[in-house]
């Protein structure tokens, strides 16, 4: 009996399967730009809306500092250990590679033991404030995924400022300040990610949540992406579709994540009391450890490829598009305006694939991936479409008795049958069916 009927789900499965094949069974999580199906003229292609995946993007960065002599051991200086502010025999020297802290360390693979990092010139000028601005550059459009993290080997800043560009560095507008006293620094109230909603996610607020002195267990800093994707996506992100549907809708939303250049301004060292001690300079500094910047490259949902060549990141485009972002439509392909992808509807989104321009169809009528000869139609050498006795057109795209006036209600029974959703409902719900017949224990 069981073997009958594994034999009768089987067959169904089967039948199931050939008609299912003009649907694709595996949507994927926008990794795929275009995928082939089989459809009654035979196999097309299928696009869809693509991007490429999120990773570590620091691996791709320049790092600028400014002041750029700001960097400790040039000349060589005595600095005070985090843990104890006191004991200040500790040294750099950038002449030797033990002792040295160059900027690149904020980056390096590290496992922490020991930990390395950057480290500015102490204090010794003060009351002249010690500020220095660090720039991260991508010379590309990303995407940030992931919460920004900084990790400081000294005390957390007491001022600091975390800036975006998104026109590589020509103008700046602040991401999120913090500060030890919101009020006094920047003349802002308090707040954290947890106070903004749906409707102030846009919300450029003052922190005091990472600003603490010298305390050695509290040393890192965030930009909280995931708590602002959570307002739409849910607490643990399982509602992504919710997510992609207000970035495809809100252009401004898309926009604040979006960045070519990042800075951060470190405008006043911690100094963990109310004064500076004066006798003591060589306690404050800044030094950072880790920068973790998360992303992908902005493709505009038409590449699922990024490339660094040349110390440049550029996006591998489909859909007949091109340019860093995929950006324009390519030459001859020009036949409607460009637009970006669209994450919508969910879950394969909408290409927008460039169309041939009018001027190109007479050197390139059909080919293998856009223009298809349609109704039955075959591609002969790209320059013309083979129509079936019943079409003619470019592409076999119309009736021959349009043309002549005389198409009766029956002449269109040429056409090729469309597939049948209602078909493809009904063979799963008998599978369905049959499984639930079936004893668990064989599943």
């Amino acid at each position: 009996m069981y073997l009958s009927r594994f034999l009768s789900i089987h067959a169904l499965w089967v039948t199931v399967s050939s008609v299912m094949q003009p649907y694709p069974l595996v949507w994927g999580h926008y990794d795929v730009c275009k995928t082939q199906i089989y459809t009654e003229e035979g196999k097309v292609w299928d696009y869809m809306a693509c991007q490429p995946e999120s990773t570590d993007m620091t691996k791709y960065l320049k790092v600028k500092l400014d002041p750029p002599d700001i960097t400790c051991g040039d000349p060589p200086e005595s600095f005070c250990a985090m843990g104890n502010p006191y004991m200040c025999n500790n040294e750099c020297d950038a002449s030797t590679p033990e002792l040295a802290h160059p900027p690149e360390l904020m980056f390096d693979f590290e496992g922490r033991h020991p930990s390395t990092f950057w480290q500015s010139a102490t204090w010794k000028e003060y009351p002249k404030p010690l500020q220095v601005n660090i720039t991260l550059s991508w010379s590309k459009t990303i995407e940030l995924t992931d919460n920004i993290v900084i990790t400081f080997e000294s005390g957390r800043p007491d001022q600091m400022i975390l800036e975006k560009s998104l026109d590589y560095g020509r103008t700046w507008q602040p991401y999120q300040y913090y500060a030890t006293d919101c009020l006094d620094a920047f003349h802002m109230d308090p707040k954290s990610v947890k106070d903004l909603s749906q409707h102030t996610v846009l919300e450029i607020i003052c922190t005091e949540e990472y600003s603490t002195g010298y305390t050695t267990n509290s040393k890192i800093i965030h930009f909280e992406i995931k708590d602002r994707f959570a307002f739409f996506a849910g607490p643990r992100l399982r509602n992504m579709a919710s997510l992609y549907g207000q970035l495809d809708t809100t252009k401004k939303l898309r926009d604040f994540f979006t960045v070519t250049d990042l800075r951060i301004r470190l405008l006043r060292p911690a100094v963990g009391e109310i004064f500076v001690d004066e006798l003591h300079l060589a306690r404050y500094f800044y030094a950072i450890s880790d920068i973790k910047v998360r992303g992908r490259c902005k493709c505009n949902l038409h590449a699922t490829v990024c490339v660094y060549d040349n110390s440049k990141l550029t996006c591998e485009c489909e859909h007949n598009t091109t340019g860093p972002d995929c950006g324009k439509c390519k030459k001859n392909y020009q036949g409607r305006p460009w637009s970006p992808g669209s994450y919508l509807p969910i879950p394969k989104g909408t290409a927008n694939t460039c169309i041939p321009s009018i001027s190109s169809i007479g050197t390139n009528v059909c080919d293998n991936e856009l223009l298809h000869c349609q109704n039955g139609g075959t591609c002969h050498n790209n320059v013309r479409c083979l129509c079936p006795a019943a079409y003619t057109g470019i592409l076999c795209e119309k009736l021959r008795c349009e043309e002549a006036g005389s198409c009766s209600s029956d002449s269109s029974q040429g056409a090729p049958p469309q597939g049948s959703p209602a078909l493809l409902l009904l063979l799963l719900l008998l599978l369905t069916a049959l499984l639930g017949t079936a004893n668990p224990l064989l599943f």
